[in-house]
């Protein structure tokens, strides 16, 4: 028996490292998933890699784009008929900047995708959950939504952003049977963290790195698999009481 058999989820930001290595776990763990990117290409290719797993199905959208987000309901509530499990994941890092530097057009591409595409995904799956009365959302923040981020104003606000966003939604959805919650992921290994480096010393990015490693208690980056591990735990039953929260994944930094 898995921890989501029978369960439906939906991931945004399906194709990209943490929404892909998710969407393995919660398969694995039984649960049928709808991989919801705007990259069509990386979506098919997840799609093949995990088919043999168990059910998937993938679906392009603009998680900026209301009529996307009601499509990508609708095409899972019409093949499964509900929505157990909905991963609001997709965003985005922005231009790593004193704020100084940053520009208007900076604010509202990373407002657009973090906060909007957020709220989007809120507002139209949860009356899916409150009508079945159950259901559990779990929004991605990051470290930088609990505390200040250098050289990542907008980031760090757009992330702080989801925190209101998840209490808010759990207020209003708890007595319907919806569990909201946000997960807070420090530095992981990935893509992502080779780019921040480069983009900080492009000299010397292995120094850039022992430098954000040394704020981390555990003394390394988090991995993906670690992240996605909370992300079942508050999917699943396990977690039928929980809601509302802030669930760091991050090394102990939070503890300084």
């Amino acid at each position: 028996m898995g921890k989501l058999d029978g369960a439906i989820a939906v991931i945004t930001g399906g194709a990209g490292n943490l929404g892909k290595t998710a969407a393995e776990l919660f398969i694995r763990e039984g649960a049928k998933v709808a991989l919801v990117d705007n990259n069509s290409e990386k979506l098919e290719k997840e799609v093949e890699r995990l088919t043999s797993l168990g059910e998937i199905i993938s679906i392009k959208a603009d998680v900026t784009n209301e009529n996307d987000v009601k499509n990508y309901v609708e095409v899972v509530k019409n093949r499964w008929g509900r929505i157990d499990v909905f991963l609001n994941n997709a965003g985005v890092l922005g231009k790593v900047a004193p704020l100084v530097n940053q520009t208007a057009e900076d604010y509202y591409f990373l407002m657009d995708i973090n906060v909007k595409g957020v709220f989007l995904g809120l507002k139209y799956v949860m009356p899916v959950m409150i009508t079945q009365k159950s259901g559990s959302i779990i929004n991605t923040s990051s470290t930088s939504g609990l505390a200040g981020s250098s050289g990542n104003s907008l980031y760090s606000a757009s992330k702080h952003a989801v925190v209101g966003l998840t209490k808010t939604a759990a207020l209003e959805s708890s007595s319907e049977g919806v569990r909201v919650n946000s997960i807070h992921p420090s530095p992981i290994d990935s893509e992502m963290m080779r780019n921040i480096e480069k983009e900080l010393n492009s000299d010397d990015p292995e120094k850039i790195k022992e430098k954000i490693i040394s704020r981390i208690p555990a003394g390394r980056y988090g991995s993906m698999k670690e992240v996605a591990g909370v992300m079942l735990f508050l999917a699943g039953e396990d977690s039928k009481f929980i809601t509302g929260s802030q669930y760091r994944v991050d090394g102990g930094m939070g503890a300084r």
